[in-house]
């Protein structure tokens, strides 16, 4: 496998999880069941998109890093910090904006710290200068110090109660305060001590993509691919009979389902794109994969100004005039705004333009 077919694999599973994140992030209305997050424990195809993409960043960590051999530098290393500053501000501005469009310019006292942005851009900065730092063979002891020191967190510290006595709402409230977190649960999903996992999650695609990268084949790619995602699975099954799995903690459970099946999805695109080479679909999914978080920050931009200006409701009110089930409504919408972003996208994509942020 040449590198130009391995990055199509990584594309397309790039392009499936950000569209799945704008397509479940924008349904209008009443959504189905499996397009809404958890409640709380339990898990739904929704709560897989976001962690689909946290493992794809740690497989581009080591494909990008790969390149400087993994040398230390303090190029590297700025580089590094840059981005994840850069994420973590453009996060804050999309949290600003929110309000700043009804009016509210001065709403600092209130704006939410956390979201998704920034829990990509902690968890990408902290993996990339801890696997600058250590040899990588010690990769999965860090993951499982990780994650083992997270479930203790979460033991010791009610962490799996769905209410203010939980200990992630307890720092996140100590340390920022309840008007700069998030209001509608108690505890924030993208806050402080979810990190810790987060982390580890990130360097848990970091080793697929070493496994990626060392296997002299594409069919022992794929087997590495395959048994990693197997042995996540069902560790975190087992793992979930005492500690469930919950998104809105990040629980370690969570990380290895989610990351397992991510790893055995990437095997599956790469046996199909790859080996069968059937690409001809590809292109939909290849055009969100080269711009994802470009495209992403779009959707929420433009999420946010049409709702704003009443383009939202208009689109789901002639929607809902034709097809009279809620649901499906819902669905309709988020599909049309899925395909207002692949347009972008597409414009971006036929001219090669490539927006990194």
């Amino acid at each position: 496998m040449n590198p130009q077919q391995r990055l199509l694999s990584l594309d397309i599973l790039r392009g499936m999880t950000v569209a799945g994140m704008i397509l479940v992030n924008n349904g209008y209305g009443q959504s189905y069941e499996p397009l809404k997050h958890s409640v709380w424990n339990g898990m739904t195809p929704c709560d897989l998109v976001f962690p689909f993409f946290l493992f794809i960043v740690g497989v581009s960590i080591y494909l990008s890093l790969s390149k400087c051999q993994f040398q230390w530098s303090g190029e590297v290393a700025r580089k590094i910090l840059r981005r994840t500053l850069l994420l973590f501000v453009i996060g804050l501005a999309i949290n600003w904006l929110d309000h700043a469009i009804e009016g509210e310019w001065a709403c600092f006292g209130h704006l939410r710290v956390w979201a998704v942005l920034q829990r990509i851009a902690l968890s990408y900065g902290i993996a990339s200068l801890l696997v600058l730092m250590i040899n990588h063979r010690y990769v999965p002891y860090v993951i499982i110090c990780l994650l083992l020191g997270y479930a203790l967190i979460l033991l010791l510290g009610n962490g799996y109660a769905a209410d203010e006595s939980n200990i992630l709402a307890r720092v996140d409230r100590a340390l920022f305060g309840s008007d700069h977190l998030y209001r509608k649960s108690p505890v924030d999903p993208e806050g402080l001590l979810g990190t810790i996992s987060s982390v580890a999650h990130v360097l848990i695609g970091f080793y697929a993509g070493r496994c990626i990268k060392q296997a002299s084949s594409v069919s022992d790619k794929v087997m590495a691919l395959f048994i990693l995602g197997t042995v996540l699975i069902i560790g975190g099954y087992l793992l979930s009979f005492g500690m469930p799995l919950n998104k809105r903690i990040w629980s370690p459970s969570y990380v290895m389902v989610t990351c397992g099946l991510a790893s055995s999805l990437l095997a599956l695109l790469m046996v199909v794109i790859d080996i069968r080479g059937k690409r001809k679909w590809c292109t939909f999914f290849q055009v969100f994969g080269v711009n994802p978080l470009f495209l992403y920050v779009s959707s929420e931009v433009l999420a946010i100004v049409l709702g704003h200006v009443g383009v939202s409701e208009m689109v789901y009110g002639g929607i809902s005039g034709v097809i009279s089930h809620p649901q499906t409504a819902s669905l309709c919408y988020a599909l049309y705004f899925v395909g207002l972003n692949f347009l972008i996208g597409y414009l971006l994509y036929r001219k090669r333009i490539y927006i990194k942020l």
